[in-house]
């Protein structure tokens, strides 16, 4: 009877798990070193198969502690010895001498840690592991599932609908959710895309005595990452920069010289005013180039990052007939028309604003002799394989490809399709502005110049 009382308190939710922490701290320990997935199994003791379920579940993040426990706990080791010594009928305080353990610590552990799936009170220690783990777990509500206004700022910064700037709601591409990265050569889901980080930040900004409009940009990783949480969709991952649903390192790619670039307009030759961003009217560029030789220009001012793209249609003639050696560009991004498009969009900028114009050694530059002429900006190049000397510009041109990915038509979209992400670009708040939107900055910078006729909203 004694025995039937003390198993009708004791509910079984289920069988145990495959493994206890220590496997899964010593896997996570091997993610951590580098290793693959399915070799960290292999050191955890488990299978590929578990070892790949956990890393996807996770979302590649840690979810666990990797310091050892505290020694005021049993650790699974203890408990084997307590499960083996139990079984040879030693009592509970001899067992207890030879742990080092309280008399009271281990009669605690048999009586509450017990197997109750078989018919009698058996002691295991993979059992006994998983009661101890499940008890010790304090799941405790996320603060954006407990917060319906916060979660639905995030969400909207995440994977809000972007806007031309006269409001007009753009819907871009229809891209299904498959639960994996986007295609190396795909369309992307278009959306505000901020990143957590930037969310983060702005917070602040836009609810300064508001206390619980606070989050940091771990937890919405967390909430996006990890599978559970329930706060954010899933599917919001597609919104994030990189489009990946797991952490992975990037790559570079370089680009070949050009012959037409001489010595005195090399990025060595710029004043050092440039390099330090004191100054506005400095601006870097490039080009962003598409299936089937497309391409969209991109201009971007050092000091406030505000961005400017250049609309590169094709030309009439383009694949109608085959392309002809050293003749004329017809793909829309030839030196004639490249020097034109930024022409036409620096312009309309007061000359205190347009200073100079850094680009890499590309053949679409091959007009720059004009475009000082026409503009009046000082035009410097890169060394060879260089990006990094126009890094604000290699910034900008990771953030849209978010928008215009690698592999696609680029000239399929309208100017006030670029526009519009233009826009989206300059509204959104950056670390490097004290979380200030581009458009904010550049804005300033007009005022200042006070000048008539000049328009405050570029």
């Amino acid at each position: 009877m004694a025995v039937r009382e003390f198993r009708g308190k004791v509910w079984s939710p289920g069988r145990p798990g495959v493994a206890c922490r220590e496997d899964r701290v010593r896997f996570w320990e091997a993610i951590a070193r580098g290793v693959s997935s399915e070799d960290a199994a292999g050191l955890a003791g488990v299978s590929q198969a578990v070892g790949t379920r956990w890393f996807r579940e996770a979302g590649g993040m840690c979810p666990v502690e990797v310091s050892p426990t505290s020694g005021r706990y049993l650790s699974f080791a203890e408990r084997e010895e307590i499960a083996i010594l139990h079984a040879q009928g030693t009592g509970v305080r001899a067992i207890a001498r030879e742990l080092g353990r309280c008399a009271s610590t281990i009669s605690r552990e048999l009586r509450r840690n017990a197997s109750t799936r078989s018919n009698e009170l058996a002691y295991r220690a993979s059992t006994a592991q998983w009661h101890a783990e499940r008890r010790a777990s304090r799941p405790k509500v996320s603060k954006l599932a407990a917060n319906d206004r916060l979660r639905d700022y995030v969400a909207d910064r995440l994977a809000g609908r972007i806007a031309r700037p006269d409001g007009g709601l753009v819907a871009g591409p229809e891209v299904p959710f498959t639960g994996r990265r986007h295609g190396r050569r795909a369309d992307r889901r278009w959306a505000t895309a901020w990143s957590p980080e930037q969310i983060s930040h702005r917070l602040k900004l836009d609810f300064p005595d508001d206390e619980t409009m606070r989050i940091s940009h771990e937890a919405i990783y967390q909430a996006l990452y990890v599978q559970g949480r329930g706060a954010l969709k899933r599917e919001l991952v597609a919104c994030l920069r990189t489009g990946r649903a797991l952490r992975v390192p990037r790559a570079r790619t370089r680009q070949r010289g050009k012959k037409f670039i001489t010595p005195e307009i090399l990025i060595s030759q710029r004043p050092a005013e440039i390099e330090d961003r004191a100054v506005p009217g400095h601006w870097e560029g490039d080009l962003i180039i598409g299936l089937e030789r497309s391409a969209i220009g991109t201009l971007v001012e050092r000091s406030t990052r505000f961005t400017m793209l250049l609309h590169l249609p094709r030309m009439e003639g383009h694949g109608q007939q085959p392309r002809v050696k050293n003749g004329p560009p017809l793909a829309g991004h030839g030196a004639e028309a490249v020097r034109d498009a930024i022409a036409a969009s620096v312009s309309t900028l007061p000359q205190q604003l347009r200073r100079s114009l850094t680009w890499d050694q590309g053949a679409e530059m091959a007009q720059h002799a004009q475009l000082c002429t026409d503009t009046g900006l000082d035009i410097y190049f890169c060394d060879p394989h260089s990006p990094w000397q126009r890094g604000t510009n290699e910034n900008t041109n990771g953030l849209l490809r978010q928008y215009f990915p690698k592999g696609t038509d680029l000239a399929r979209h309208s100017r006030d399709d670029i526009d519009a992400v233009a826009h989206t670009l300059n509204t959104r708040p950056r670390k490097t502005l004290d979380w200030q939107t581009p458009a904010e900055a550049f804005n300033e910078h007009l005022r200042s110049l006070q000048q008539p006729g000049v328009a405050t909203t570029p």
